[in-house]
């Protein structure tokens, strides 16, 4: 089924991971409303190096771990494009500092947990109340909600307790909301990256470096954005997986099978 005249939300879609996305989709022929904590000025270079020619998008500068940022973003789409068929909630943000789980800041968490969880359930919210009021399609579809979560979900981190908690409960919200939005058309979906080559890891290469080449992950490399933009554009795709929703897909090299 073509995606032309869909559009869709993608927060945190600037740089790493959500550029890829943003791209992706885009390519797929989607108008975009992309968000950033930061002035466009700081992402102009890079989307419109990544976007291809004629792309229908729009930047926001919005924080979703606030009410405002997130109606801001459902406003601006609907302004510009009238409706939202696609959101992608991948923002999210590591602690400042790494600290082990004794040293841990009440703020850390507040902060950490603000955006990529309490952001997430409170933009899904929104966007599902609009896709609601949203005409179905034949077959009573209305839309597609994938939210980006991590390997930390389930895998240990004790000095980043807050990144861990946090991508945990995007877990169980790509459960609920999956239960609850089945019977109204709408289908949800749980990424969840392995090591991805990004700035969110630059600090940290050389650890993971050693842990790719001591085999810790089966596929010996490194994953990148685009790994990670193709699984998305493939649940994008309007004609596919119309009888599959509340998946986690792994995008980590196979890191997740327990191995002896």
């Amino acid at each position: 089924m073509s995606t032309d005249n869909k559009v869709a939300i993608v927060t945190g879609g600037g740089r790493g991971i959500g550029l890829a996305i943003v791209q992706k989709l885009a390519q797929m022929g989607y108008a975009l409303v992309v968000t950033g904590r930061s002035e466009y000025e700081r992402y102009q270079r890079s989307l419109e190096q990544a976007l291809p020619q004629g792309a229908r998008f729009v930047y926001l500068q919005a924080d979703v771990a606030g009410e405002e940022g997130r109606a801001s973003t459902l406003q601006t789409a609907l302004r510009q494009f009238g409706r939202v068929d696609v959101l992608v909630n991948n923002a999210g943000v590591a602690p400042n500092i790494r600290a082990d789980l004794l040293e841990m800041t009440e703020e850390s968490f507040d902060r950490v947990v603000g955006i990529n969880t309490k952001g997430n359930l409170f933009m899904t919210q929104q966007v599902a109340k609009q896709m609601l009021r949203q005409a179905p399609e034949p077959d009573g579809f209305r839309g597609i909600i994938i939210n980006i979560s991590s390997c930390s979900a389930t895998v240990s981190s004790v000095n980043r307790g807050e990144y861990c908690v946090s991508k945990a409960g995007i877990g169980m919200l790509t459960q609920l909301f999956a239960d609850r939005l089945a019977g109204e058309g709408i289908l949800v979906h749980e990424i969840r990256p392995g090591v991805i080559d990004t700035d969110m890891t630059g600090t940290v290469h050389e650890k993971y470096d050693k842990l790719i080449a001591d085999g810790v992950f089966p596929i010996r490399r490194w994953g990148t954005p685009a790994d990670v933009a193709d699984v998305v554009g493939h649940l994008c795709d309007q004609g596919a997986f119309r009888y599959t929703t509340g998946d986690v897909i792994d995008v980590d090299g196979g890191f997740h099978i327990r191995r002896l």
